[in-house]
């Protein structure tokens, strides 16, 4: 048998699609049926990736008592987050103004017009873990939505109404330079000095922070900020979160160490933390965080890439209820007996720390990977050669990948979320050329294609093939990722999309009255989704108010076009009064603050047509695209284009009408001297590189 969901796209509601309730997916005949048979609503959201919510299904879901109760009482509906991260985004702040916390499985009681009167994460069937059981809730919500009516009906209108409230994020204000200042400052007092990162437990990555900070400090001259950044990303290279077998990371740490993940692995974390390791990388020349980087890109190669161009959203953590990220970990039986060589073991369980207590708590003899030495250090520990370690290192690495790869595999969602295979797009792009890695830059720019080609329209994006359209998030990092695209290939194909993209934004998604930009061109729809919503945190993904302002503000130097600098200073003012406070969860609209506020360094390379001379012109592109500035707009400009009146008059000016191939660089209205030679170019670029110049 199957209910409802069979039909769906999602991979969330079709493994719930043979559960003995009548499941609704999200629509319009839910609520009808609601307000016609009138029954309370059970919003069930989660995701196909959720190890809570597959056991919520498991013990509740699945349980014929359970099922014959909520069939019989209420209108059940179920929802993906990553499917409709709309409805996401409301029910989730509505349940956490009653009970102070949200998450996965999101288990929300409704009206029937939608709006929620009761709510909470995962319940147990019968009570455990400190949480009522859902039996017990089920009863008890059933008994006050018909006997204390008018109660709930005033509570749940008093919640929308404080809803719509908390949703629009815009305080206004005035981008100014002391807003930078105030908010290191800030993010600083959450910094982890001894392990990296921000806040104690449970600890996510804040990819966008990173690159905030590394530009404070080549702007200040400042090292507290470059440090602190280098330190974060050490340390959650160094940790479990890293996959350090497959590649990529986990979606978060339990603990402050970085040690034991949550075990999925996300799209849009990888995305933003492979462009935090490339800047990294570009920044401080440690070529620990670019092989970090290069693992990124590994995994999204074997993993989620589309050979016909497009990412997978997510892998899931575990194989069944019972598993608890059994794929990734290892006991030490398991990896001697994987690695075969004795010596190899010795030294990659020392790295590893692979050992009898292992820090699974389901399972203690389950080692998570990670590595609290360098390799240096074990082999001193060890009394070998560097390079005695490193080849057994390698051989054991090698021979754990090829046993790993026999266990069963946790499930990989296929679905091509349009906004997350724009950020994976433009992360690759970018990769491609700081780590000379032609697969990345080419099945970036693949992506991108299909993109624009798969939808009817290319400036109305849809969430997914055949999805929901009208969200802000999927215009914007298309159009970034377009961005990346145009700077990295210099074809103007790219540059067009992505103004056609962000003129369709500001079109469709304004508040003409308040400023900012709405999460969605609509105003309408089931339960709260009339509530408009101006987000501007970065959580969990970039804020897309903060990406819009970026992509205006770049817009306005490769363009010269004066509208993209008034909407930037617009977009920032909308929210500049709150900037400070957001610290850590504003980084992305702090970045675009950063470029209203400091002059853009444009690194221009002109193409003469000197015989013999054919690979200079790249050779200087080469080192532009693999410099990390903040505010750095990389040109490609060809003979003729000098009088174009989208350089800069500076940038004109010193190109000037020679024909000779030559690299220069300006930073606001002061310009280097033209570079004729790739040593002249190093030169000019270390200058400009130096912290507090």
């Amino acid at each position: 048998m199957s209910n409802r969901l069979a039909p769906a796209q999602s991979a969330y509601l079709q493994s719930a699609a043979h559960q003995p309730i009548h499941w609704y997916p999200w629509c319009a005949e839910a609520f009808a049926a609601a307000a016609r048979e009138n029954r309370p609503i059970l919003l069930d959201i989660g995701a196909v990736w959720c190890h809570w919510c597959h056991v919520m299904d498991g013990e509740s879901y699945e349980d014929p008592e359970i099922a014959e109760f909520l069939n019989r009482h209420f209108i059940c509906i179920k929802v993906d987050r990553d499917e409709r991260p709309d409805v996401d985004a409301r029910y989730q702040r509505a349940v956490q103004a009653i009970t102070g916390q949200g998450g996965w499985p999101l288990t929300a009681f409704l009206t029937p017009e939608g709006q929620v009167f009761y709510g909470g994460t995962y319940f147990p069937p019968d009570g455990k873990f400190g949480r009522p059981g859902f039996r017990t809730v089920l009863e008890q919500v059933r008994t006050v939505y018909h006997s204390e009516r008018e109660r709930v009906e005033q509570q749940a209108g008093a919640l929308a109404r404080t809803l719509a409230e908390h949703l629009d994020e815009g305080v206004a204000g005035e981008p100014a330079a002391a807003i930078l200042d105030e908010a290191a400052q800030q993010i600083s007092r959450l910094f982890d000095f001894r392990h990296g990162g921000f806040g104690t437990q449970p600890k996510f990555p804040h990819p966008a922070a990173v690159t905030f900070l590394l530009g404070r400090w080549r702007d200040t001259g400042e090292d507290w900020p470059r440090d602190m950044a280098f330190r974060t990303l050490a340390g959650m290279a160094r940790g479990g979160i890293h996959d350090h077998l497959g590649g990529g990371f986990h979606r978060y740490s339990v603990d402050a160490q970085w040690i034991v993940p949550h075990f999925e692995k996300m799209s849009y974390d990888n995305a933003e933390l492979l462009k935090a390791y490339l800047d990294g990388f570009t920044a401080l020349g440690d070529e620990f965080l670019a092989e970090t980087a290069r693992g990124i890109v590994r995994w999204v190669r074997e993993v989620l890439s589309d050979p016909e161009g497009g990412y997978g959203a997510s892998q899931d953590a575990d194989v069944g209820l019972n598993d608890d990220g059994d794929h990734f970990t290892w006991t030490v039986d398991e990896a001697r007996a994987a690695i075969g060589d004795e010596n190899a073991f010795v030294v990659a369980a020392a790295y590893y720390d692979i050992g009898t207590a292992g820090e699974m708590h389901h399972d203690p003899a389950k080692n998570v990977l990670h590595t609290p030495e360098p390799l240096t250090a074990i082999a001193t520990r060890l009394g070998l050669e560097p390079d005695t370690a490193a080849e057994r290192l390698a051989l054991a690495r090698e021979r754990m990948q090829k046993a790993r790869a026999t266990r069963p595999a946790p499930f990989v969602d296929r679905t091509r979320y349009t906004g997350w295979n724009g950020m994976l797009a433009g992360a690759l792009i970018r990769a491609g050329l700081v780590l000379d890695d032609r697969w990345a830059l080419e099945h970036g720019l693949l992506t991108l294609r299909r993109l624009r080609r798969e939808h009817d329209d290319p400036t109305r994006l849809r969430h997914s093939p055949g999805g929901v359209g009208g969200l802000l998030d999927d215009q914007v990092q298309v159009a970034l990722a377009a961005i990346e695209a145009h700077e990295a290939t210099g074809e103007t194909e790219w540059l067009r999309w992505a103004v056609a993209l962000l003129d369709r934004v500001w079109e469709e998604y304004l508040d003409a009255e308040g400023g900012g930009l709405f999460d969605s061109s609509s105003s309408s729809g089931e339960g709260l989704l009339p509530t408009r919503a101006k987000p501007v945190q970065d959580a969990p993904t970039p804020s897309p108010n903060g990406v819009a302002a970026l992509c205006a503000a770049r817009l306005a130097e490769l363009t010269g076009e004066p509208h993209w600098t008034d909407r930037r200073d617009a977009l920032l003012r909308a929210f500049a009064g709150s900037a400070v406070q957001l610290g850590i969860y504003g980084a992305t609209y702090l970045q675009a603050l950063d470029w209203a506020v400091h002059p853009a360094t444009h690194l221009a390379v002109f193409e003469g047509e000197e015989e013999g001379r054919a690979g200079l012109a790249e050779a200087f592109r080469r080192l532009a695209r693999g410099t990390f500035l903040p505010r750095r707009v990389v040109r490609q400009v060809k003979r003729g284009d000098a009088e174009h009146p989208a350089l800069p008059g500076p940038l004109a000016a010193a190109l000037g009408p020679a024909a000779q191939t030559r690299a220069i660089a300006c930073r606001g209205a002061t310009c280097q001297a033209p570079a004729n030679t790739i040593e002249q170019w190093q030169e000019t670029l270390q200058r400009l590189c130096t912290p507090g110049r």
